[in-house]
């Protein structure tokens, strides 16, 4: 082989190793992480306190981009139609991620999507504005029964956890409530606090955070036992609604993402989360940690599919 045909053997063997190259140097600029909701509630600060860990173990900006709007589905669009990459990521929620291709075709499914880690579990909570009459999940159940379809109750849209959560409370307490739907749970919580609306549902690190800054009584939490951050809030199980809701938020990113590039955002979520400075601000922030590795949180998404399509098979919730 002459030297001209070995060097351009080389030079056609260095463009072919190129691509490879380049994955394996990821992330090489900026990150976006998607929230599905508007600035300010619970899914947005997971994301802001993921980003400033992310950006320490991998060298690059993590940049939070919200694209709230249609109980989480605007979002969600972004992330399953970006470039499989790396460098369009984002929070995914329960229930939306699995409630909206049952009740609509929003141009993905589960299936497109690349699931990273489950990273906090958040319990759903009622809450009601502190010059309310209103002091308890009895008196809630109460009032709706007296006042049919007038009581108004705050969702982040059609299958949002918010929206499920009243669906569960309406359906074990034999109740009607006026739904509203806003693009987030802050924008919800501004709501409230000028008593447009008569009750708020918000994830538990929502209602906490929101608490500190304005006129604020969560009546119950929806979960099993009693919350370590919210001893003092009742449980629905203590009124007599054995209900669990919520939400899982965790990250992902459209399908095809490349196996380098899942292996090295997987592999700095578990580190992040491992990380006693993390977990330590997540506290600060309200945000119940819950870590879930790939396999486990698609087995948990699977699973809640399931139990979203019976309930839906009963009670269909856009309707």
């Amino acid at each position: 082989m002459t030297i001209t045909r070995r060097a351009a053997l080389g030079a056609s063997l260095g463009l072919l190793a190129a691509p490879r190259l380049a994955r394996a140097a990821w992330p090489e600029r900026a990150v976006t992480i998607v929230v599905p909701f508007a600035a300010g509630g619970g899914t947005d600060i997971s994301a802001r306190v993921m980003a400033q860990y992310l950006e320490r173990e991998l060298g690059q900006p993590f940049v939070v981009q919200n694209r709230g709007g249609a109980g989480g589905a605007i979002g969600l669009s972004a992330v399953a139609n970006s470039a499989p990459d790396g460098y369009t990521i984002g929070i995914i929620n329960t229930p939306g991620i699995v409630t909206i291709p049952i009740e609509r075709s929003p141009g993905w499914n589960m299936d497109s999507f690349t699931f990273i880690a489950g990273v906090v579990e958040d319990p759903a909570t009622l809450s009601v504005h502190p010059d309310s009459p209103i002091r308890s999940i009895a008196d809630l159940v109460e009032t709706a029964k007296r006042e049919p379809g007038r009581v108004t109750v705050s969702t982040q849209g059609v299958g949002s956890a918010g929206h499920i959560s009243t669906l569960l409370l309406e359906q074990a307490a034999g109740i009607s409530f006026e739904p509203v739907a806003y693009a987030g749970a802050a924008p919800a919580a501004l709501a409230l606090m000028r008593k447009e609306i008569t009750v708020a549902t918000a994830n538990l690190g929502e209602a906490l955070t929101f608490a500190r800054a304005q006129p604020w009584r969560t009546l119950g939490v929806m979960s099993e036992s009693r919350h370590p951050m919210a001893p003092d809030v009742p449980t629905l199980k203590e009124s007599g609604y054995d209900l669990r809701g919520g939400s899982l938020r965790g990250v992902g990113g459209p399908k095809g993402m490349p196996a380098d590039v899942v292996a090295r955002l997987s592999a700095a979520v578990a580190r992040v989360v491992a990380n006693p400075e993390f977990q330590a601000t997540s506290e600060r922030a309200f945000q119940p940690l819950r870590y879930l590795n790939s396999a486990d949180y698609v087995a948990y998404l699977k699973a809640a599919d399931e139990t979203h399509r019976r309930l839906w098979a009963v009670r269909p919730w856009n309707r």
